[in-house]
């Protein structure tokens, strides 16, 4: 117990159970629709912390992006002159700097590791706090977790941290490290640099000169955005959530490399705009190097949505480049951003598998996965039979359909289709089997439905973001929230997906939607072995 709102007597599942409950694949019930009985999880949310990106509030805090892409992105001089900083903070108490290969140690010595992964997940509401029943379950165990990308919403902050990161996982036994999403860097980075750097909470923003002519720099300087400085006395009381020992983590930047045993992982900070500095890159270089298996972590995502991001590297090169690269021995690559879950396993030209995967769904309003197109586009480097995607895109078009029908269909029901009918229209639509078992047969009305709600905007990224997010900040059950647990060994890695639907059953037996298990082979290599729930093999 270390902070009010602890909740004793959860224990732990270990990864890989014989009884692990259906995932939604396996029925309708199993996907949370009519649930039963509404979980525990919604209701430990601070009743202040619901936000609406509809209010005013939140879009002028967030007009840091639009101020960069009109003016210029100052985000790589801020980044480098807080590295800076934590140089000279190190120096001014009289300790060491953190290390130039910004890498972590303290897990190095471990002959098996085991991380859970959340991403996006700081909205600090119910969408946030649904996954917390089922990741104390699952996770509890784990040596360490990573946030992966956009730990607070809607603007970084000192002070959000109290109810969107330390007190949601105040119960959390092993240290937390994090890497930062487009949103964390809105308040120039503050609250994440004192969170997980240990910066102190009244530095400010880092004052550089950024890119662009005078007068640009200029304009810049006089609209943008500088975060409320917090006060240490916030950052104890915060804390207080957290102050076990074995809770204590501070990182050497915003980008950094975790021995962690068998594997090292990767978190690199893509800013604002999904790129690389040129120092960044460097680093990333050099990090890479070596045989041990590495899994890199980014605020982007590499693949999404069927296609390939690349993430650009000032100077010339991208991520990808490195990734795929067999010298440095990448085995998979997660990206949070997209608020929901996918996986491409990708084929290399030189015959080894690459998991591509996304992790942004444990906390942020959902983003679609029913637009996701056949991925045998992508052939012969992915096929749609080995990707998995969470939620089913059935199940994400029944959700939009029910969000677009009460605000724009007057709640009617003329737009909602049930997810049996969304099932079959998108196996139709993809030219698939449906991935859950059902003989629906779509009517004449869900198919006029489904062709009005299937073009409109249902992810994060679109132009219509901040206007959108009211119908995908949903608090109804089935949430469709996820995290990730990593297994690894040196023989052996294992990465599994479990949901988080707001459902009480779903709490106490948590759901493994998808698992991907990798063997090292005599030659190094590896060998990849899908072994999703209710899904034949691959």
């Amino acid at each position: 117990m270390t902070g009010p709102g602890a909740r004793p007597g959860l224990v732990a599942v270990p990864a890989g159970r014989d009884d692990d409950p259906g995932p939604s694949r396996s029925s309708v019930r199993a996907a949370g629709w009519g649930c039963r009985e509404l979980g525990v999880g919604a209701g430990l949310a601070p009743r202040t912390s619901r936000f609406s990106w509809l209010r005013p509030g939140p879009l002028i805090a967030s007009r840091n992006a639009v101020l960069a892409r009109l003016l210029g992105d100052p985000t790589d001089d801020m980044r480098r002159e807080w590295l800076r900083r934590l140089d000279r903070y190190a120096r001014a108490v009289g300790v060491a700097p953190p290390p130039r290969d910004r890498l972590v140690t303290r897990f190095a010595d471990r002959d098996a590791i085991s991380v859970a992964v959340l991403g996006d997940p700081g909205e600090g509401d119910a969408s946030q706090y649904v996954v917390v029943p089922v990741f104390e379950r699952v996770a509890a165990d784990t040596d360490l977790a990573v946030v992966c990308s956009d730990v607070i919403y809607p603007a970084g902050g000192v002070r959000p941290y109290a109810d969107r990161f330390y007190r949601p996982y105040a119960d959390y036994p092993g240290p937390i490290y994090a890497l930062p999403g487009n949103h964390d860097w809105f308040d120039g980075l503050t609250g994440f640099m004192t969170a997980f750097c240990d910066a102190p909470p009244d530095s400010g923003v880092p004052e550089v000169p950024g890119p662009g002519p005078a007068w640009k720099r200029a304009l810049r300087r006089l609209l943008w955005r500088r975060a409320p400085k917090g006060t240490v006395e916030d950052v104890a009381a915060m804390r207080w959530y957290r102050d076990a020992e074995s809770q204590q983590a501070v990182q050497p930047g915003p980008y950094c490399a975790i021995d962690a045993g068998p594997v090292r992982l990767v978190l690199i900070d893509t800013g604002m705009a999904g790129g690389l500095d040129r120092d960044q890159g460097e680093w990333l270089r050099a990090v890479s190097a070596g045989a041990k298996p590495k899994i890199l972590l980014t605020g982007k995502p590499l693949y999404t949505c069927g296609e390939l991001q690349r993430c650009p590297i000032e100077g010339g090169g991208d991520v990808n480049e490195i990734v795929t690269d067999p010298a440095f021995n990448y085995v998979a690559a997660i990206g949070g951003d997209d608020h929901n879950y996918q996986r491409y396993p990708v084929l290399q030209r030189d015959g080894r598998t690459v998991q591509y995967l996304v992790a942004g769904g444990s906390g942020a309003y959902l983003s679609a996965t029913h637009q996701i197109p056949n991925v045998d586009r992508l052939a012969p480097a992915a096929y749609e039979d080995a990707f998995r995607c969470y939620p089913l895109r059935g199940d994400s078009l029944a959700h939009f359909s029910r969000r677009y029908d009460a605000v724009l269909g007057l709640g009617l029901g003329r737009l909602a289709i049930s997810p049996d009918d969304a099932t079959a229209i998108m196996a139709e639509r993809l030219g698939i089997d449906p991935p859950r078992p059902g003989s629906a047969h779509p009517d004449a009305r869900a198919r006029r439905a489904a062709e009005r709600v299937y073009p409109l905007p249902a992810r994060g990224i679109t132009a219509a973001h901040n206007l959108m997010s009211l119908l995908f900040d949903s608090n109804a059950v089935p949430q469709f929230k996820s995290f990730l647990r990593l297994d690894a060994t040196s023989e052996e890695i294992v990465l599994s997906c479990w949901s988080a639907t707001g459902c009480r059953e779903h709490e106490h037996d948590p759901a493994c939607e998808d698992r991907v298990r990798a063997t090292r082979r005599t030659d190094g290599r590896w060998t990849w072995t899908s072994e999703t729930p209710a899904r034949r093999v691959p």
